[in-house]
Formats: C-alpha cells, sequence, structure tokens
C-alpha cells in the first residue's frame, strides 16, 4: 500500500516558508486593498436557512470575510485562464500551456501536496514572468480578466461577499494565485483586496524567486493570521469560504467557516463538524466532486489517466 501514498493528502502543519509567504501576502494585501468598494455591482441576496441567526452581522467592524478564488468565486483555476492569456500573447510555447494546464489539475485530482511536484510547477510558472515589469503583467490581466475570467464568477458566491461588504465588512480574496491577478479579480468584484503568492521583484521587475512559498495550505492560513492581526480581526467573528479541503487550515482559524462547492473530503470533514455548506454547481458538475476543473478545456480531457501517468513517469 506504501506505494499508493501519494494518492493520500499528507498533513502539512505551516513551516517558516509558509509562515514568511503569509506575511509577505498580507504585506502585499494592505498595500493593494481597493480603497472603495462602492463599485460593487448589485447582487442578490444569499439564500436564508431557516433557523440560522442573521449573518453576517451588519456593523461588525471587527469581522471581515475571506473566500478561496479558484472553484469558489470562479469556476476554474485563475493561474490557469492567465497563462491562457499569456499564450495567447505569445509568452510561452503551446507544449508549455500543456505542461502548465496538467500542474494546476494535478492538485486537484490527487489532492496531493508533493514537494517535487509543488517545485516544478512554481518553477514553470515563474520562468514565465521572469524579467518582465510587474506593470506590464498587471495591464495584461486586466485584459485576460475581460477575456477569460469575468464570465466564471459564480452568482452564488458573489452575493455571499456581498452580502459581507453591504454589512460593512471587507471582504479578501486569499490565493494561490499571483497577488497581481488576484488584485485584479478582487477590485473588479468590488472586494477589498486580496491576499496571493507573491513573486519577488527588484525595480519593478520579476526576478523569478518567490517570498517564502506559494500562498497554499497553511500558508493561506498564515496570510489570514498576518492580516488579522494588523487589521485587530477578531477571528471567531469571522468567515471564510473554500472549496478544498487543502483550506481546512483557514476555514478552521474563523468562527463562519463555509464549504462552498465542495470537493468530496471537505464535504465529509464539514459535515461531521457542522459547517455550513453551499453548493452553486449543478447536475453533472456537481456529481463530479473532486474531479480537476482547471479550465474546461481539451487539453485536460482524460485527466485521470493521463495525470496517473505523468506521475508513473516522474517516479
Amino acid at each position: 500500500m506504501a506505494a499508493l501514498g501519494w494518492l493520500t493528502p499528507r498533513r502539512r502543519s505551516a513551516t517558516a516558508r509558509s509562515v514568511l509567504a503569509g506575511e509577505a501576502a498580507a504585506e502585499a494585501a494592505r498595500k493593494t486593498s481597493a480603497a472603495d468598494t462602492d463599485a460593487a455591482l448589485p447582487t442578490t441576496p444569499p439564500e436564508e436557512v431557516p433557523g440560522e441567526p442573521a449573518f453576517p452581522v451588519a456593523g461588525d467592524v471587527r469581522a471581515a470575510a475571506f473566500f478561496d478564488l479558484d472553484n469558489t468565486v470562479m469556476q476554474g483555476a485563475a493561474i490557469f485562464h492567465f497563462g491562457r492569456g499569456l499564450y495567447k500573447r505569445k509568452f510561452f510555447e503551446r507544449r508549455e500551456l500543456t505542461r502548465f494546464a496538467w500542474q494546476q489539475a494535478w492538485f486537484r485530482l490527487a489532492g496531493v501536496e508533493d514537494p517535487e511536484h509543488m517545485q516544478d510547477a512554481r518553477d514553470s510558472a515563474l520562468s514565465i514572468v521572469k524579467g518582465h515589469r510587474v506593470s506590464e503583467l498587471m495591464s495584461i490581466g486586466e485584459e485576460i480578466y475581460d477575456e477569460y475570467m469575468a464570465d466564471r464568477i459564480w452568482p452564488g458566491t458573489r452575493a455571499l461577499a456581498q452580502a459581507h461588504l453591504d454589512a460593512g465588512q471587507k471582504v479578501w480574496l486569499v490565493t494561490a494565485a499571483p497577488v497581481e491577478t488576484a488584485t485584479i479579480i478582487a477590485r473588479r468584484l468590488g472586494l477589498t483586496g486580496a491576499l496571493g503568492t507573491v513573486a519577488e521583484s527588484v525595480d519593478g521587475v520579476y526576478t523569478g524567486r518567490l517570498v517564502g512559498e506559494p500562498l497554499h495550505g497553511p500558508a493561506k492560513a498564515e496570510a489570514v493570521r498576518a492580516l488579522a492581526a494588523a487589521e485587530d480581526l477578531d477571528l471567531d467573528r469571522c468567515a471564510a469560504y473554500s472549496d478544498s479541503h487543502n483550506d481546512i487550515p483557514m476555514l478552521s482559524l474563523v468562527g463562519h467557516p463555509y464549504a462552498i462547492n465542495p470537493d468530496t473530503k471537505l464535504r465529509r470533514h464539514a459535515r461531521a463538524r457542522d459547517w455550513r455548506l453551499r453548493d452553486y454547481r449543478t447536475g453533472r458538475k456537481a456529481a463530479k466532486v473532486g474531479i480537476p476543473a482547471a479550465a474546461g478545456v481539451g487539453a485536460l480531457a482524460g485527466g485521470t489517466a493521463a495525470a496517473l501517468a505523468l506521475h508513473r513517469r516522474r517516479r
């Protein structure tokens, strides 16, 4: 059975690099947070469950909401959509796009935080932006949002975020996507700001290195913890929303955890702890809990078999 160990998610506590990544994300988020949230488009109120007290609590400024991005706020993976946009603009070749797609799908397929694989995914993503100006990628990111992301926002999750804004609370995205990409999405949705993976830059140019590690798993929890301390938030009064069991550390930090479009393991965990669940998928999509949804493109068809073969070759 040891050979199948890669199929079981490893429980990984925060490391020094996780803490560094979280603190860097919190600092970047506070610097780039949207000053005006009035631009949020009107949405329908979130569904109410009979017997639940009114939530969020209006006027509770020590409360905030933290939303995972991929498959929670937006269908698919933001970093993959961003990669598609860069490929369209000839930043890299088609074979790199295919490799990039599989790397993003892997985490959702296997649910495993394999250090070697994460290092490979990180290096390939950083090599794409190395030497480019931050301002250039931000400008392109605005275009890519309109092309690939704007129509993929889950209305139900957006309504939940809007409810927090309407209650006078701050709302943050928390994602492994680059903080620049996450900030664009947060601004377009009228949210407060975003916690994301911080890539090092010198004089406005990407160096090809990260500050800490990708904002994934325990690093997300560290980012939320650091931001809460800086913003004087009471985490017991805060809410967090995610689709993935990898975000259990973040969800466990707050007093109001929500499982949104949950994968199988998060659904099981949420039910065992009486966390609130919302599923905005319908029909066939909802039945495929746990199957990767990196972009819905042809390159990901037959994902399970190909990813397994890829893993065997790597070993």
